[in-house]
């Protein structure tokens, strides 16, 4: 996918955004994410017929980062709080334990997180929590997105 702006070292750098969305938790979803490099960006989406909110937080940032093809410099943006701890205090703690959470239950999402961690390799990855629905523009964008795609969803499933 992208290649721009440098900062550092020989890696691009990117901008990744993601919102997930979901009309009722469990029901419909849908996600949206944008990636900006070097002047280009690049719009995501998608939908799941049966899924959460947290699912779709999380596959809006895995998208994005399996979009990326060669090893990059990348800020990810995104309201899920979520998303954000379970990347930055929890998954490695999760891994250690054998995928089991401090009460020793199984870790909800076990799939997406091990998905994330690999789409996550190879990157250097900083990590920023925004409040949603509060005007930040890229978040708003997302959300839309995932909105959009909900709507899809529900149109193509008659």
């Amino acid at each position: 996918m992208m290649g721009g702006m440098k900062r550092d070292d020989d890696r691009p750098f990117v901008e990744l955004y993601a919102d997930g969305a979901c009309s009722g938790n469990p029901g419909v979803g849908g996600f949206g994410a944008i990636l900006k490099s070097g002047g280009k960006v690049m719009e995501l989406s998608d939908s799941e017929e049966m899924t959460t909110n947290n699912r779709m937080e999380m596959l809006g940032v895995i998208t994005a980062l399996e979009a990326l093809k060669v090893p990059c410099r990348v800020r990810v943006t995104t309201d899920s709080v979520y998303v954000v701890k379970g990347m930055t205090e929890w998954v490695e703690k999760w891994e250690r334990q054998g995928w089991k959470t401090f009460q020793r239950k199984e870790v909800a999402n076990r799939d997406l997180w091990e998905r994330m961690l690999k789409a996550s390799r190879g990157h250097d990855i900083e990590w920023i929590w925004v409040k949603g629905h509060n005007g930040h523009v890229e978040n708003e964008r997302c959300d839309e997105l995932a909105r959009l795609a909900i709507m899809d969803c529900r149109k193509r499933r008659g």
